[in-house]
Order: C-alpha cells, then structure tokens, then sequence
C-alpha cells in the first residue's frame, strides 16, 4: 500500500511543478495531455505494483502485422 502512495505523491510533485508553468503560458492544449499521460503513467505505474498483469502492446502490432507478413513470406516463396 506505501507503493500506491509514493505513485501518487510522485504524480502530485510532478503536477505541483509543471503545471504552474503551464498555465501561466497559456498552454491549455498541452496542459490537457499533460494531464492524461500523468493519469495513464500512474495507473499503469499502479497495477504494475499490485501485480496485475498487463497487456504488452507488441502483441497488439504482431496481431495486426501478422497476417500481411505471411502473405509477404508466401510470395517470395
């Protein structure tokens, strides 16, 4: 459980920080994905250390890449 609350102090410095600057600048556009990758970062950072087994993103590209690499592999056959 202390794990969970380093992840989320770490996160809260981070926005403590960057996002001052931010908003002074007028960067709403950036603010905005600033904020989603810090919340996509802190969750997966989360269930990594709850030991929930995450999907790896390169099995996504091989499902998708796959098939038109065997049709390549058959034609130089």
């Amino acid at each position: 459980m202390s794990g969970i609350a380093f992840i989320i102090a770490a996160a809260v410095i981070i926005a403590i920080i960057e996002v001052p600057a931010m908003l002074k600048k007028k960067l709403k556009r950036d603010l905005t994905v600033f904020f989603i990758l810090l919340l996509f970062g802190t969750t997966t950072a989360i269930l990594q250390s709850l030991h929930v087994t995450l999907p790896n993103p390169l099995d996504w590209i091989t499902f998708v890449y796959k098939p038109a690499s065997d049709a390549i592999q058959y034609l130089l056959k």
